[in-house]
């Protein structure tokens, strides 16, 4: 190989490099566009059309190494939206993969690098100051029914409040770690009474006969909401306590995640924007919250121009006429 030729090789390796560095900013453009982080989760398809767990492979196969896991898309996605933003993207909480019901679906997900570095609870610390947590968990694992070796895994991506997501993981890590101890115990236990040697047989007494101790009773399984289902409420609770004048804060906080949510698929345009009005209204109106922001009046009227020019909401229009 001359010289030339040499120049000439490296000169096109640097072009593909160029390419793929372009295509990777040219990602993180493409999630900005998204209103919320939820828009962005239905938009891009990470759940089903009716926003339960979606598979993705997270091994292809010991002949197919390397290939990119698709188990990593849904927290791959949320950190390019985060980073896009201009923020931070951080675990918050590690999943316990208390939804997989399944014992031999769940060891064989724990075994998996590429199940574990993508589920959990993550954090998005925005730079205007806003927040979001993001939940990330499997429900089963099964392998491919076409014929190859890869094994799929089903993840439920959703937002949480702060309190949903510690009131979540906090509590199953609590079950969990109580469920270990007793079984380490009774394990323990169960090796002393059969190292101890066997007493001398006493004549048998006529014992008492006490009635079964009730078993407790089954604690019902809780079904995981859809998102729709989550935003409706959050909108709902938030306009009922504005209208009283009660719980502003928690109302506002409401407020706020319904509008996160964005336009959903199967709903209706009025939650969304309904719910926007409402947190216009937190952060011109409702001092307790408004202070939380050094620049609340400005993200009000952001949030009114949106509503207006997108959705040509009357309420938005006149609502922006008063506060200019």
């Amino acid at each position: 190989m001359n010289f030339k030729t040499f120049i000439l090789i490296g000169g096109v390796g640097i072009a593909l490099h160029g390419c793929t560095s372009f295509n990777g900013s040219s990602s993180d453009n493409s999630v900005k566009n998204f209103a919320s982080p939820q828009e962005m989760i239905a938009q891009k398809n990470i759940n089903q059309a009716n926003g339960q767990a979606k598979e993705y492979v997270y091994s292809w196969g010991s002949n197919q190494n390397e290939k990119e896991p698709q188990s990593l898309y849904p927290r791959k996605y949320l950190n390019n939206y985060c980073s896009a933003k201009n923020g931070k993207f951080s675990l918050l909480y590690k999943s316990t993969l208390s939804l997989v019901k399944n014992q031999s679906d769940k060891k064989l997900l724990l075994a998996s690098g590429n199940v574990k570095q993508g589920i959990g609870a993550y954090k998005c610390v925005q730079s205007n100051g806003h927040s979001w947590i993001v939940s990330i968990e499997p429900v089963s694992e099964r392998k491919s029914g076409d014929g190859s070796n890869a094994r799929l895994v089903s993840l439920q991506t959703r937002l949480m409040s702060a309190d949903e997501a510690k009131r979540f993981y906090t509590n199953v890590a609590v079950t969990s770690r109580a469920a270990e101890k007793k079984s380490s115990s009774n394990e323990q236990n169960t090796k002393k009474a059969l190292n101890k040697s066997t007493p001398p047989k006493e004549p048998e007494l006529k014992k008492e006969t006490k009635p079964a101790a009730e078993l407790p009773a089954a604690q019902p399984v809780k079904v995981v909401e859809t998102p729709q289902q989550q935003q409706l409420q959050a909108y709902v609770s938030a306009r009922r306590d504005l209208s009283k004048g009660q719980n502003q804060i928690n109302a506002c906080n409401n407020a706020q995640r319904a509008y996160n949510y964005g336009k959903l698929k199967g709903t209706s345009a009025s939650v969304y924007t309904d719910s926007g009005m409402l947190v216009a209204r937190c952060l011109t109106s409702v001092p307790a919250y408004s202070n939380r922001f050094a620049n609340s009046k400005a993200q009000a009227i952001r949030i009114l121009q949106h509503l207006a020019n997108n959705y040509n909401h009357a309420g938005a229009k006149n609502m922006l006429r008063q506060i200019k």
